[in-house]
């Protein structure tokens, strides 16, 4: 072996030792690392990854979306209609509606399921034919850089692979968790109100499978090392086909012991370790980003020491920022931000407001009261939100998440609608764009999609009605339509991104400071690496104009400011910033363009 693979088999073996050494022997460990770095190189050589090198920069912004979040009609001679492949219609719309602003797409799981809209996986490595074939998800590869879903905690109860383990058989003999139903299970942390164990009948007998979202979405085993083995062969096959940025999904659950919590184990994080080895020795340009809905603190743990995830889901920023904006009062928001570290180098937040799943409420325990909370989702029931919940140890059930389309969310306060709702709802993005990290950005965000009450009712699935399926005729319509608020947010979000994208003071690893500007004005600095530009991010959280004189900040006089996104310059330090409700400014010494 060069020496190059040498020193990653003995870091593998090194890896795998820390999960699996209680369970296999010496030789097996050294066998299993072997077999895992043949199954990820195959014929490429091993790659060295430059150590704390950042992956991205200010150009880049992630849209979040669905396969098939938007459809369209097309038509063949001779005067036949059919539904076009709707991962075609997706890069249309990528192309014509992104204007450039965007340069990444998660397509959330386009492979074949059974249920959870894509999250109990049937097959991992084939697409959904009702979205398209691989041809499709590859043009798209070829010009954005693609995030891809690797649901590796469960799947789906209806994939060959748990078929194969009721019926004794390989591939799939083992791959699934199981306890006695007898077992204590009274630590386990759920994220679901459903039993853990589902009963299921076996060629071995009857067994009790471990579910910790649905019975359609069983457990794997990571005890298994087979399993382990499918997830290398799965995750290379990814790269082949362009993913490069791979999205860990409910990963925390991952290892199960009984008589533990059952979730952040010290072998999860070891399994996230351990995958980023393979991959980055293979592709260094590739990013792993872990989404663990769960409190802040053990959030930020699956950075490790720069080692681990190169990306964390910033989750409590979408129930502090909605908590923020319903009160007018930024105090949480901003003593959390006071508290958050500094990304390493090798290392950045993902920042997001909305997504295809709720507004997670555990990422807000220890940042808000129990009470403020309970305000919060009162406030966003009036708006027309669902609420799921949860189980908890001690039998009892609290809210988990919030299900509501943001514009909706947006559309008042605690003491209820009002006129704001456009420029609410640009101000949170324009806070979420600023800040430190990568910007995620989910479709219906970007068009200004409402509450799909049809969907919910029809599915009486809570978070369908975030998840609105778009005809591009009638989506079209509305964003030309310049009195309509689907053009306005599209036209003010571009005009945000076009602003975001050329500025190296938001640079995901810029410097950031918090500054105190009382209850009702949040505000921080960014700094670009080089020194040469610094932003003053202000915005009026309330529904009252706010002053706000220069002075109070600490900027150099020897030049001229400008707010980059009304274009209004100052000269004057004595200036007094009179900031309409929701108003949002970017001050900047220097603008790159």
């Amino acid at each position: 072996m060069a020496a190059s693979e040498t020193e990653l088999h003995a870091r593998v073996s090194h890896q795998l030792a820390n999960i699996y050494r209680d369970i296999l022997t010496s030789k097996e460990l050294e066998d299993l690392a072997a077999e895992l770095i043949a199954e990820m190189l195959r014929s490429d050589r091993v790659r060295n990854p430059t150590p704390h090198k950042n992956r991205w920069d200010e150009s880049d912004v992630v849209l979040i979306c669905y396969g098939d979040s938007v459809n369209r009609t097309a038509h063949y001679e001779p005067h036949t209609l059919a539904i076009e492949p709707p991962l075609l219609t997706l890069k249309y719309f990528l192309d014509e509606y992104t204007q450039g602003v965007i340069n990444s797409v998660h397509i959330l799981p386009f492979y074949p399921y059974s249920s959870d809209e894509g999250f109990a996986v049937m097959n991992y490595v084939q697409v959904n034919e009702s979205l398209g074939g691989w041809q499709h998800i590859n043009a798209i590869a070829k010009d954005y850089r693609l995030m891809a879903d690797l649901v590796i905690n469960h799947c789906s109860s209806k994939s060959r692979w748990f078929d194969n383990f009721i019926h004794g058989k390989d591939p799939g003999r083992g791959y699934f968790k199981t306890a006695a139903p007898d077992s204590d299970l009274s630590q386990v942390v759920r994220p679901r109100t459903s039993p853990l164990l589902q009963k299921v009948d076996t060629a071995q007998g009857e067994q009790h499978v471990w579910c910790t979202f649905s019975h359609d979405q069983v457990d794997f085993d990571f005890t298994n090392v087979q399993v382990l083995i499918e997830f290398v062969r799965i995750i290379r096959f990814y790269l082949e086909n362009g993913v490069r940025l791979f999205r860990l999904d409910a990963v925390a659950f991952l290892w199960k012991e009984i008589g533990t919590s059952c979730i952040n184990l010290a072998q999860t994080h070891e399994v996230v370790r351990l995958l980023r080895t393979l991959i980055e020795h293979v592709e260094p340009s590739a990013i792993i980003i872990t989404e663990t809905n769960i409190p802040n603190e053990q959030n930020l743990a699956y950075f490790g020491n720069a080692n681990e995830a190169h990306c964390v889901y910033n989750f409590s920023l979408p129930p502090l920022l909605l908590h923020t904006l319903t009160t007018g009062n930024c105090t949480a928001l901003k003593k959390w931000m006071m508290g958050m570290p500094p990304a390493q180098n090798g290392t950045a937040y993902f920042n997001f407001i909305a997504s295809h799943d709720g507004i997670g409420l555990r990422p807000a325990e220890g940042l808000l009261t129990e009470g403020q909370i309970n305000s919060l989702v009162a406030c966003m029931q009036r708006f027309g939100a669902k609420v799921s919940l949860r189980s908890n140890n001690d039998g009892s059930v609290s809210p988990y998440e919030i299900n509501i389309a943001l514009i909706d969310a947006m559309q008042g306060t605690e003491h209820g609608p009002d006129k704001h709702t456009l420029a609410r709802f640009l101000c949170a993005h324009a806070i979420m764009f600023a800040l430190e990290g990568i910007p995620g950005l989910y479709i219906h965000s970007l068009v200004g999609t409402e509450n799909d009450v049809e969907r919910f009712n029809n599915t009486q699935h809570n978070r369908a009605i975030n998840r609105h399926r778009w005809h591009l005729d009638c989506l079209e319509e509305k964003l030309a339509d310049e009195n309509s608020l689907h053009h306005k947010v599209h036209q003010g979000m571009l005009n945000l991104l076009r602003i975001r994208t050329k500025q190296s003071a938001f640079h995901p690893n810029a410097t950031q400071f918090t500054l105190h500007l009382g209850e009702h004005i949040f505000g921080f600095w960014r700094q670009s690496a080089d020194r040469q530009q610094s932003l003053f991010c202000l915005f009026n959280i309330s529904d009252r104009v706010q002053s706000l004189g220069l002075g109070d900040l600490n900027l150099v006089n020897m030049q001229p400011w400008r707010d980059l996104i009304s274009g209004e310059t100052f000269t004057n330090m004595e200036h007094i910033l009179e900031l309409q409700p929701y108003q949002a400014v970017w001050l900047t010494n220097v603008s790159s363009g």
